[in-house]
């Protein structure tokens, strides 16, 4: 019985192959992410980050999961927000950017709970978390349909969902951004990460995720009322959020 088989970019590969593939990239990187984030973005992934903070509302005493958290950002803010009495779990599939973020929160004092897991088989007990959090990681998942029955899974009734992601941008600006996703993003993945290849995938991998609508409805399928998004940069980015009613 032949294997299934999913995209990795532009490439067909087996399902089993896509994890080891994703993990490989995200070792080549992960001691240079933040950096490269910064470059990418021109910064404006942390004006992405902060508008998905302000609509998780984390209030103290919440519990928070946050999937593929990698470095941290999105975590170091919800620990804040939690306080005390508050329970902040950073998880990645990777353990390369989950020790880059344990490293660089404890250089600023915080220590959380860490777990390296993967998103369609989360150890977490049903109902657990008020607020369930992922940022540029869904892309990269085999099956994003389990992924996110899994997050809805783990969430307490009333708990939020958020989904941070690239999407697809307006389309006067789409032959700009295929150029610069195409030819300068490699560029710059070469000079400041040594790794073209890496940065060609990401590029690619945002091409095949779904579009604004279609993650919509894939929320709603996954258990979750009250769906919506919010395009920030021209749909370059888009936060999704849904809520668990029971």
């Amino acid at each position: 019985m032949s294997e299934e088989k999913t995209h990795f970019g532009y490439q067909t590969v087996g399902e089993s192959e896509k994890a080891s593939k994703v993990a490989e990239v995200f070792h080549s990187v992960a001691s240079r992410y933040d950096l490269m984030n910064d470059l990418m973005s021109g910064g404006l992934h942390r004006i992405w980050k902060a508008f998905t903070i302000g609509r998780a509302a984390v209030r103290p005493g919440m519990k928070v999961l946050d999937i593929a958290g990698g470095t941290g950002d999105l975590a170091r803010a919800f620990a804040r927000q939690a306080g005390p009495d508050g329970e902040v779990w950073l998880t990645d599939i990777n353990d390369s950017m989950l020790r880059a973020g344990r490293d660089r929160l404890t250089d600023e004092g915080l220590i959380l709970p860490l777990a390296v897991c993967d998103a369609e088989k989360l150890p977490f007990p049903d109902n657990y978390f008020d607020r369930v959090t992922v940022a540029y990681g869904l892309r990269n998942m085999t099956h994003k349909d389990r992924a996110l029955a899994e997050m809805t899974r783990v969430l307490a009734p009333g708990g939020k969902l958020l989904v941070l992601e690239f999407s697809h941008i307006a389309k006067p600006l789409a032959p700009a951004y295929d150029w610069y996703s195409f030819k300068i993003l490699p560029w710059l993945g070469q000079k400041v990460a040594g790794d073209a290849e890496s940065y060609r995938y990401l590029a690619e991998s945002i091409r095949m995720h779904p579009d604004q609508e279609s993650l919509k409805a894939m929320l709603t399928d996954a258990g979750l009322s009250r769906v919506q998004y919010f395009n920030l940069t021209a749909g370059l980015t888009a936060v999704h959020e849904g809520v668990k009613l029971g």
